[in-house]
């Protein structure tokens, strides 16, 4: 785990994502894929409900990053996302 801030910042805000070098968790991907627009659907409730969640909230650990706020999370989710979307064209 990335424990100490000043690299978790470089890492998580700065540096580029490395194209199929990390593999996600086995549980991440229990769930078969659907119709593109049902998984559009799905994804939009998903991540407004995160949104909804607000700071509040104690956080799970991430695997790699350890513990994050709220911020860091949406920032993150931000990074991924926007990662997977370059990675299909959208």
């Amino acid at each position: 785990m990335l424990h100490w801030p000043p690299l978790k910042q470089i890492v998580m805000y700065w540096l580029p994502w490395p194209k199929g070098k990390i593999k996600g968790p086995p549980e991440a991907f229990l769930t078969p894929p659907t119709s593109w627009s049902a998984d559009l659907a799905t994804f939009e409730s998903l991540l407004a409900r995160f949104v909804g969640q607000g700071a509040q909230v104690e956080w799970a650990e991430h695997p790699f990053f350890g513990r994050m706020t709220h911020r860091s999370w949406g920032r993150f989710c931000h990074r991924h996302f926007d990662h997977h979307l370059r990675q299909f064209g959208a």
